[in-house]
C-alpha cells in the first residue's frame, strides 16, 4: 500500500513539474515579447523627436518609463503577487507613455506620412498584438497549474514540495472606461 502512495504522489509530483514549467515557458515568451517592444522604442522616439523636438516632456516621459520597465525583470522561479505587481504597473506606465506619443504624433502630418514611422508604428502594434496573445497564453498556464495544486489530493504535498500558486495579468487600471473623443 505504501509503494502505491509513492507510486502515486510521485507520478503527480511529476505532473506538477511539468506544469510549472509550462508556466515558466509561457512567461518566457511574456518576457520576450514586451523585450521586442522595448528595442522598438529608442527608434520610434528618435524617429518622433525629429519632427516634434518642442514635445521633449513626452518623449522624456516614454524614456524615463522604457528605463524603469526594463529595470524590472522577474523570474519564472520569483513570480509572486508582488513582484508581478511591480512588473505589470511598470509595463502599464510604458503603455500609457506609448500611447502619448502616438498622440503626438498625430499632430505631425509629416511625421505620420513618414515612411519610417509608419513601420515603427506596424511593428509597435503588432509587438503590442503579441504581447497580448503571450499574455493570454500564460494566464491560460498559470490557470491550469493553479487549478491543479488546488485539486485534492495534490494540494496535500503541493504544498510540501514548495508549488505556490502564479499571479495572473490583469488589465491596467483605468482600461475599464472608454477614453474620451472630443471633435
Amino acid at each position: 500500500m505504501l509503494g502505491f502512495a509513492v507510486a502515486f504522489t510521485s507520478c503527480n509530483y511529476n505532473d506538477l513539474v511539468e506544469e510549472q514549467e509550462e508556466v515558466n515557458q509561457a512567461w518566457s515568451e511574456v518576457e520576450n515579447q514586451y523585450q521586442r517592444r522595448m528595442d522598438l522604442i529608442p527608434n520610434l522616439v528618435n524617429t518622433v523627436k525629429g519632427y516634434a523636438a518642442h514635445e521633449e516632456n513626452t518623449l522624456t516621459e516614454v524614456i524615463t518609463a522604457r528605463s524603469n520597465a526594463s529595470s524590472i525583470t522577474i523570474q519564472a522561479d520569483d513570480l509572486n503577487e508582488e513582484n508581478f505587481a511591480r512588473f505589470q504597473a511598470a509595463q502599464d506606465e510604458l503603455s500609457r507613455g506609448l500611447g502619448r506619443l502616438m498622440a503626438v504624433a498625430e499632430a505631425y502630418p509629416d511625421l505620420k506620412a513618414n515612411e519610417n514611422f509608419q513601420e515603427l508604428q506596424a511593428q509597435l502594434e503588432g509587438t503590442e498584438n503579441r504581447i497580448a496573445v503571450a499574455r493570454r497564453k500564460y494566464n491560460e498556464k498559470a490557470a491550469d497549474y493553479n487549478a491543479e495544486i488546488r485539486k485534492f489530493p495534490t494540494l496535500i504535498y503541493a504544498g510540501w514540495f514548495g508549488f505556490e500558486k502564479k499571479p495572473y495579468f490583469q488589465a491596467a487600471t483605468g482600461a475599464d472606461k472608454a477614453p474620451t473623443v472630443q471633435f
